[in-house]
């Protein structure tokens, strides 16, 4: 048995483990949570380095995406840099293969699902195959990167907005602590503000993006609201059902009652291809996940 492991700076309370099996093989996939300590981090993929079959980083991106363009974390080039013989992924390949695949997955089976609708999507630059998806769905999205990013209240309403804005603020932004852009620990658990951007909220039918920035401004009431989303644990579905959302829609599976972060399965992807992640490519991606048969998982939560 193969073991996928996720080193995150998030909190250890979402620590968890799955075997699984794909396309005849078992995996372990494994996530463990450094609560926000970096150098521990890094310390336990040094150690693991050369006995595990692919990392996963999370908690962190090491990339940024808009206008075309890729920017690269300062902090999370440490994390990255720290196996010297086991391969390590941030989840990006699959953002922008499998969360963008899903999309196009639901708007098929449904067309009116997102065609007419107000879509919330937290941030665009770190999720840019979702964001283009939802674009070509006929909704009316809202990309909040200004607002769970930088905490500066602007919305934007298109994907050319987001662009110019990231050509601008990206080169800067990339260099600044990562917990001043996201949070870290237990801050993950946290809500700050639940007033701050509750008329975004309640504009949207439906909330897109990472979990714990929708979390992180959450107001108690969901009624009527899909939220499109990974990385969830059975805690986060009792959660989101006491805000009384609708559904909730997760782009990768569920595995043992939890849907693992997009690090966790672009390091399963990464073990089966058995090839340098510089040689990957989109279509690698897309070609095994077609195999895979992996689905958005569907659960309705509330009327």
């Amino acid at each position: 048995m193969r073991r996928i492991v996720s080193v995150s700076i998030g909190s250890s309370k979402r620590d968890s483990k799955a075997v699984v099996k794909v396309l005849g093989e078992e995996f372990s996939l494994e996530r463990i949570g450094t609560d926000g300590d970096m150098q521990k981090a890094i310390s336990i993929i040094k150690e693991l380095d050369g006995k595990v079959a692919a990392f996963g980083m999370g908690g962190i991106d090491l990339y940024l995406w808009g206008g075309g363009r890729r920017y690269i974390l300062r902090e999370a080039k440490q994390i990255a840099r720290a196996p010297k013989l086991t391969p390590i992924v941030d989840g990006s390949g699959l953002k922008n293969t499998l969360e963008r695949k899903a999309i196009e997955t639901l708007a098929k089976e449904d067309p009116d699902m997102f065609r007419g609708k107000r879509v919330l999507l937290t941030c665009g630059v770190d999720r840019f195959g979702m964001a283009q998806a939802l674009q070509e769905t006929g909704a009316e999205v809202l990309y909040g990167d200004l607002m769970f990013a930088l905490g500066l209240p602007i919305p934007l309403y298109s994907l050319k907005a987001l662009e110019r804005v990231a050509a601008v603020f990206a080169p800067i932004v990339v260099q600044f602590p990562f917990k001043w852009l996201y949070p870290t620990g237990s801050k993950q658990e946290d809500s700050p503000d639940r007033k701050k951007y509750e008329r975004f909220y309640a504009w949207a039918d439906i909330i897109a993006g990472d979990y714990h920035q929708i979390r992180k401004y959450m107001p108690d009431d969901l009624s009527g609201k899909t939220i499109i989303t990974n990385t969830i644990t059975p805690k986060d579905v009792e959660f989101l059902r006491q805000r009384h959302a609708k559904e909730l829609i997760t782009t990768t599976p569920n595995l043992d009652g939890r849907s693992f972060g997009t690090n966790v399965m672009e390091g399963l992807l990464v073990a089966l291809l058995n090839k340098p992640v510089e040689e990957i490519t989109p279509r690698d991606y897309l070609q095994l996940l077609d195999q895979i048969g992996f689905k958005p998982r569907r659960e309705q939560l509330g009327a």
